[in-house]
């Protein structure tokens, strides 16, 4: 049977990866998990209590396309709490996943052939979601002076239709502070050239609080999630804000390509938001987790590294030890039995001399896979 040359996209290789320790793991070793960006943490239990409670007295059928008027609402006060930002909850469009809201997004904003800016290293889906609805990544190469980052500069002579930045980023967990994303957000203002900001790992911050790009303007696409800072990534629930004239144009699309995220997620959703205790307890485990590998990285020879503002990976550049990450780590995997994510998922041109490192886990599990990494690197340190 015949196929589209769209649907011709590379592989996400961290899913490789953990299928790779998973048949390691069903052969009977002890894996240690630093491959995939996944909270350790479930979703809180007060989530799935009044879930249980709902599911006892009412259907849960299709909602609206936009989702629920009160996880609307809550999202939008949580931009007043977070931001000091009024928002109209009509602007909050609820999605199945911040991976419905790329589609979404890119399906409003740009024809076929556009040229959209992206961020490398970066999440490698921005890339491939691009190619399958024929648009045309351009990939903006980050410079370790500006914490692997895009920068307004770099803009120039590029002739993009758009530009999606992420902040705190994937894979380095790097942020823009308000005078970068300013600069960023101006300078697409003056090409009009739209602007996605995905802030799917607001929440998960150390030193400083990230910045939304609607801190600086409404005329942007604004991506969240709830898998990360509220540890819901199976549920598929995320939101996207967009400017007053663009809600109808988004709904239409939403009617059609998805009818609404899962009515069971969206209860679940709004119920966590309200759960900060138990939030607040998984952020002192990643905190924990991120001095450790700060700490323990280093010493096991990875020394090359963008201290991460937020989310929860470091990303290492490796050359001096390899010039296949891919290969590295199958090696990492087989010989030290920990899971880490070559930097090719990232980068495609300079991927092959940096990994990924989650410390989203346990923190019994970060010290264990710690261990073992140093093992692994210590002939390599002689």
């Amino acid at each position: 049977m015949r196929n589209s040359t769209r649907g011709v996209v590379d592989p996400f290789i961290v899913m490789d990866v953990m299928e790779a320790a998973a048949k390691a793991e069903s052969a009977g070793r002890h894996i240690i998990h630093m491959e995939v960006g996944q909270p350790g943490t479930p979703a809180p239990r007060g989530a799935t209590d009044a879930l249980a409670a709902q599911m006892q007295e009412a259907q849960l059928g299709y909602t609206v396309a936009l989702g629920l008027p009160a996880l609307r609402s809550r999202i939008a006060q949580l931009y007043k709490d977070w931001y000091g930002v009024d928002l109209d909850p009509a602007r909050v469009v609820i999605t199945p996943g911040s991976s419905g809201a790329f589609i979404l997004a890119f399906t409003a904003l740009f024809d076929a052939g556009a040229r959209v800016g992206i961020g490398a290293p970066g999440y490698p889906s921005y890339r491939q979601i691009l190619k399958a609805l024929n648009l045309i990544p351009v990939e903006i190469e980050a410079t370790a002076e500006n914490r692997l980052q895009p920068s307004a500069a770099q803009l120039d002579g590029l002739d993009l239709d758009g530009l999606m930045v992420a902040s705190p980023a994937n894979p380095s967990g790097t942020m823009l502070d308000l005078p970068t994303m300013t600069g960023l957000m101006e300078a697409c203002a003056a090409t009009n050239t739209a602007f996605i900001s995905d802030e799917i790992y607001h929440g998960v911050e150390y030193e400083a609080k990230a910045v939304t790009a609607l801190q600086v303007s409404d005329q942007c696409y604004v991506i969240n999630s709830f898998s990360k800072y509220f540890s819901m990534t199976g549920w598929r629930v995320g939101w996207m804000v967009v400017p007053p004239d663009h809600v109808r144009i988004v709904e239409r699309l939403a009617q059609n390509m998805f009818i609404c995220a899962p009515h069971a997620a969206q209860v679940t959703a709004l119920a966590a938001m309200e759960c900060e205790d138990e939030l607040q307890s998984n952020m002192a485990v990643y905190k924990a987790n991120r001095q450790l590998m700060l700490d323990g990285l280093p010493k096991a020879g990875f020394d090359k590294i963008a201290p991460p503002d937020g989310a929860f990976y470091i990303y290492a550049d490796v050359s001096q030890y390899t010039d296949n990450s891919l290969e590295f780590c199958a090696q990492i995997l087989q010989e030290a039995g920990v899971a880490v994510t070559p930097g090719l998922d990232f980068d495609t041109r300079r991927g092959h001399q940096t990994i990924r490192f989650s410390y989203a886990r346990s923190t019994e599990d970060i010290r264990e896979g710690l261990a073992r990494l140093t093992r692994f690197m210590a002939p390599r340190l002689r």
